[in-house]
């Protein structure tokens, strides 16, 4: 698939699931039932053990069912291993220009980390195709429209307090998407390998998204 094509996935989902853990061993069905809800964008955090064999086993298992890209990279190193391991986007907590010039390098969707006005144009500037606003429930939604005024052209992903009772909120403020981390992916949901909540989580983020983009219209 190509890139555009990628970040279209993205945009039209309107949710990218960050699949963190301490444990690995479900991961692939985690996935699986995002998937099964609708949610078909989810990123594999750094800090699950064995993260580059669960990208891996997710890729083999899921194919094009889900775009699947890799969290928490701190580095051009880890980035590119997390690519050569499958992964088809980078998210970033933060703004590192080197981890933006390599996806730039292998035409890869970034979406890195920022925080201020600058952090924001700074990575936007150099190439970044989403900005994660990170972390987004420190400023809540009015910073989203706020920095649309000055800024429109720049899609902004709120990660971070993005639950069921804020999504739209984000939404309706200018967000491109949602990064849910512990709210849909839960981490007793996981522990318990309680599929079904977890893809009936996704189905109602999913729900979210449709009616507050279509009341917008």
């Amino acid at each position: 698939m190509a890139k555009e094509d990628q970040l279209r996935q993205v945009l039209d989902c309107g949710i990218v699931a960050v699949v963190r853990s301490p444990d690995s061993q479900q991961l692939v069905d985690v996935v699986r039932a995002l998937a099964d809800g609708g949610v078909t964008v989810a990123e594999i955090t750094m800090t699950v053990p064995n993260a580059l064999d669960v990208i891996k086993q997710a890729r083999a298992a899921l194919g094009d069912r889900v775009l699947l890209g890799a969290g928490t990279i701190l580095d051009p190193e880890s980035a590119r291993a997390a690519i050569l391991a499958g992964a088809e986007y980078i998210v970033a907590p933060t703004v590192n220009l080197d981890v933006i010039r390599l996806c730039q390098r292998y035409d890869k969707l970034v979406m890195p980390g920022a925080f201020t006005p600058t952090e924001i144009l700074t990575a936007w500037e150099a190439g970044a195709d989403i900005i994660k606003v990170f972390p987004a429930d420190v400023v809540g939604p009015a910073f989203f429209k706020a920095i649309h005024g000055p800024l429109p052209q720049i899609r902004l992903m709120p990660t971070g307090g993005v639950d069921l009772t804020t999504a739209a909120s984000f939404l309706r403020a200018g967000a491109c998407c949602l990064g849910v981390g512990g709210q849909l992916v839960e981490p007793a949901a996981v522990a318990a390998r309680n599929f079904m909540r977890i893809r009936e989580l996704a189905e109602k983020y999913v729900a979210i998204v449709k009616e507050t983009r279509a009341a917008k219209k």
